[in-house]
């Protein structure tokens, strides 16, 4: 899995998209001084919101679209890595977007942070270990996931390739946190997953 980093001198205008997807990465979306680029990319996820375009975050992409919310990204007291429950709130079962999903469903998860959501945005899917698992406001156009629908077998491989050390040593030993024989072990919840993820875009380009 390949981090992108931005290298861009200056941003698009938001009036050359219709929606603006954020995607994942191994910072935290509040190391600004680690990495100076976050501060930027938080602004124009702000200036997208404020345009009226659809965003959704994907994990730190999440986090990062809850801090130009108004929210905070902070290192949650618990990993979640591997295969986890989880289960939409009311507010994601009556969302125009994220009402497409099961009301529990199994998805991947992989991070030590969470955030905070800013006054007036609430928690759209919680699971046992993380109750901000994602969140929708502006009428669904804007949609934040804190976990992986779009993983592929190549990018777990990946992970565990780069990441292995953030793995359990043996099964059983944090009920949050997978072996790498775990996550790897050919699973329904990528297919699954990828069938989610394209009928909640699908969901999201449909929003007016």
């Amino acid at each position: 899995m390949a981090t992108i980093m931005p290298i861009f001198e200056s941003y698009p205008s938001t009036d050359d998209f219709d929606m603006l997807v954020v995607m994942g990465g191994p910072m935290g979306a509040y190391d600004e001084i680690g990495h100076p680029w976050l501060a930027s990319e938080k602004r124009f996820i702000a200036e997208a919101i404020d345009a009226g375009r659809r965003v959704f975050g994907v994990c730190l992409g999440s986090q990062l679209v809850a801090e130009a919310l108004g929210g905070k990204a902070h290192p949650h007291t618990l990993r979640e890595v591997g295969w986890i429950p989880v289960r939409l709130t009311p507010t994601g079962r009556y969302s125009r977007a994220l009402a497409v999903l099961p009301d529990e469903f199994v998805v991947g998860e992989w991070h030590g942070d969470t955030f905070d959501l800013p006054e007036g945005v609430k928690t759209a899917a919680s699971s046992d270990a993380c109750k901000n698992q994602a969140f929708e406001c502006r009428d669904s156009r804007v949609v934040g996931v804190q976990f992986h629908l779009e993983w592929t077998p190549e990018m777990l491989v990946e992970l565990v390739e780069r990441h292995g050390d953030w793995l359990s040593p043996e099964v059983g030993a944090d009920p949050n946190v997978v072996t790498a024989s775990e996550l790897l072990a050919p699973l329904p919840e990528l297919a699954r997953g990828h069938e989610l993820l394209f009928a909640l875009l699908d969901r999201l380009e449909a929003i007016a």
